[in-house]
């Protein structure tokens, strides 16, 4: 039998950390960052089916959002400023993503990959606005955690990243903003 390595690869998201180009109070690697986004997105898809009609498939939503950011174990987490700073640039990280995620894809025994390959290359546009949305408000929680124990270092990336998950105008995200959102800024003590 083949040894098949993608799962093993997987299990490598813990060493690649993200926010390289900021100090960091706690550091945040992949897998947290992957598991986050996970929840947050299932959230997303109850809010969507319980107050707003939607027929979201919360368990497919939750999964698509675990391996977002797959490629990354390959190519590493490139920085927002960095990887959006131009269109060619953009363009080109979007190739490379692309081969990373099909570097992945072959890890797997060929009956496997087409269960994988969706997850890897977000092909349900739906399922990819929801896991997008997700990964902002993971990022904007992350931006919240750094500021409250005093790291001034996230605060303008706080207010741009807010912006853009306002701007994206999603009734699910807005209702979780609304109702969810602030608590993360709340001590332990505070929840009780």
């Amino acid at each position: 039998m083949k040894n098949n390595i993608f799962y093993a690869y997987l299990a490598r998201m813990k060493y690649i950390n993200r926010w390289a180009l900021m100090r960091n109070t706690n550091m945040e690697n992949l897998e947290e960052h992957s598991y986050r986004v996970a929840v947050i997105a299932h959230a997303l898809a109850v809010i969507g089916n319980t107050y707003y009609g939607k027929d979201y498939n919360s368990d497919k939503i939750a999964v698509a959002a675990l391996f977002h950011d797959c490629s990354e174990i390959i190519t590493g987490d490139m920085p927002t400023p960095v990887k959006y700073y131009n269109p060619e640039i953009s363009d080109a990280y979007r190739r490379v993503e692309e081969i990373a995620n099909n570097k992945l894809l072959s890890m797997l025994p060929q009956e496997m990959q087409p269960t994988y390959d969706p997850l890897l290359k977000d092909s349900d546009p739906e399922i990819k606005k929801l896991v997008k949305a997700a990964d902002r408000l993971s990022a904007y929680v992350k931006c919240v955690e750094e500021s409250k124990v005093g790291n001034r270092e996230f605060s303008k990336a706080a207010d741009s990243i807010l912006q853009s998950i306002k701007d994206m105008h999603m009734a699910e995200v807005d209702y979780f903003v609304d109702n969810f959102l602030a608590a993360y800024a709340l001590t332990l003590d505070e929840m009780d």
